[in-house]
């Protein structure tokens, strides 16, 4: 009788797990670093968003001071944006300057 069923070997099936065990151990860290540097990037890009609703406050005659909450009931911010997409909380100063509070 002449065996003609193919497939992969023991051996074969353990190089394939190698290779992608491998890959694997390259690949995760670089997407954890590059994660980071996500989180940050978008803290930025929302200080900037709120500082523009800072001003778009001041221009609309508003005299009380500029506070998150005042922003919230006033419509210039929804109610789940308090905080940096890393979860950094965020205040205005007396200036009106957005900053991270810790």
């Amino acid at each position: 009788m002449i065996n003609s069923e193919k497939g992969f070997t023991l051996i074969e099936m353990m190089i394939v797990l190698l290779v992608i065990s491998v890959l694997l151990f390259i690949t995760i860290p670089n997407v954890t670093n590059q994660s980071n540097s996500i989180n940050s990037k978008g803290c930025e890009a929302f200080i900037h968003m709120v500082e523009g609703q800072v001003e778009a406050y001041k221009m609309d005659g508003n005299t009380e001071p500029v506070t998150i909450d005042a922003l919230v009931t006033d419509g210039y911010l929804n109610d789940e944006y308090k905080a940096c997409p890393d979860g950094s909380a965020i205040a205005i100063d007396t200036e009106g300057k957005v900053v991270v509070s810790n």
